[in-house]
This record gives C-alpha cells, sequence and structure tokens, in this order.
C-alpha cells in the first residue's frame, strides 16, 4: 500500500471508534460516560454488544495495526530497531483481542473478562512501548525530528490522565474518555505527519506548453 493509504487508515480508526461510540452510547438509557467504562458498551450483558466489539475495537485495532507498518516502513532507516513497529502494531492486536473477549463485569475473575483486561492494558502498554521508542528513529530524518515533543507530550499526558480515577473517583471514566482522545490523538498526529511526508515526496508533473 501507498504512504497514503496507511495514514488514510490511520484517521479511520479513530473515526470508526468514536462514531460507534456515541451510537451505542446514546442507543443505552442506563449508560453513563462519568461512571461506567467504555467497554461496558461490549460488555456480555450489553445489548448491541457485538456492534461494539466489532465497530469500536476489532476494525479500528486492524486499522492500527496496519497503520502502524506503513508509518514505520516511512520513517525507518537500514537497520533501524523494530521495537516502534511490535509496539504499535500489538497495541492494535491487543485491542482486537479486547474486542473479541467481550468484559463480564459481573464476574471480573471470568476467562472472558481476563482476556478482555489483557486486551486492553495491553493495547495502552504496548502504544508506549511504541511512543517512547519512536523518538530514537524520528530523529534520524528532518521531517520527523521536528514530531517528536508533540507525540512525547501527547504520550505523557496519557500517563497524566491515566491516574485521574484516584484523583476524582466519583468520576472515574472521564479519564479513561481522556486517554482514549489523547491515544487516539497520537494515531491521527502522525497519520497527519505521513500524509504530508507522502506529498512531500510525490512527484510533481509537468505539461508542455
Amino acid at each position: 500500500m501507498k504512504a497514503k493509504t496507511y495514514a488514510i487508515l490511520g484517521f479511520v480508526a479513530p473515526l470508526l471508534f468514536w462514531i460507534t461510540y456515541v451510537i451505542m452510547a446514546n442507543l443505552r438509557q442506563d449508560y453513563s460516560i462519568m461512571k461506567k467504562a467504555v467497554s461496558e458498551l461490549g460488555s456480555l450483558d450489553a445489548p448491541n454488544m457485538w456492534w461494539w466489539n466489532i465497530f469500536g475495537y476489532m476494525i479500528p485495532g486492524l486499522f492500527i495495526a496496519l497503520f502502524s507498518i506503513g508509518l514505520y516502513k516511512n520513517i525507518a532507516q537500514d537497520k533501524a530497531g523494530r521495537l516502534p513497529l511490535y509496539g504499535l502494531v500489538l497495541s492494535g492486536v491487543f485491542m482486537m483481542i479486547s474486542g473479541i473477549f467481550p468484559g463480564d463485569f459481573e464476574q471480573k475473575t471470568s476467562t472472558t473478562m481476563i482476556l478482555h483486561s489483557v486486551g486492553s492494558f495491553g493495547s495502552y502498554l504496548c502504544f508506549l512501548l511504541a511512543a517512547f521508542s519512536y523518538p530514537k528513529l524520528l530523529k534520524a530524518d528532518p521531517f520527523w525530528k521536528n514530531t517528536i515533543w508533540p507525540g512525547l507530550i501527547i504520550t505523557w499526558l496519557t500517563i497524566l490522565f491515566g491516574n485521574w480515577p484516584f484523583v476524582f473517583p466519583e468520576f472515574p471514566a472521564v479519564g479513561q474518555r481522556i486517554v482514549f482522545m489523547l491515544y487516539f490523538l497520537w494515531i491521527i498526529y502522525y497519520a497527519v505527519q505521513l500524509l504530508k511526508k507522502s506529498l512531500q515526496n510525490k512527484p510533481l508533473n509537468f505539461h508542455k506548453i
């Protein structure tokens, strides 16, 4: 695939996630965006469970995994480390796993809940692995070097807001939404940069007069 196609996948993944989230959340009268986890839209007892898990987790996760391949291919130089690639690919794969295994919030020790949790936490931890290892690759290219600090700031903010439930226990889910927004903002930011880079490298067509 071309760099532009990979960039589009980077745009579509967050868009699909949030469109699905807004629709699913508004279809449930009992769902509180302030107190309930995002995953509860796809829990075992949730109406339209698979709609959320497929369009909220599985497909966006697949698109992120594919996007990460294109991002790495357009950044990495010869003999570059593959840690950023593996981290972001696995972030997408673990997001898919969290959709394949719906959460059972009534039986938190059940197999499906454990696997769902592994998918959720694994996706975020692998994202951190990618986000903190990418700067080493980015600094080798003048274009990508300028993207290091914005990417790191977004990453550190995910960690900061990840502590939200400890500070505001009465509204624990708000922090999770912010972390999701920042996670996808990182994806969108680098999708934009990948698109810019692809347009920068596109040869100009001159027509004879």
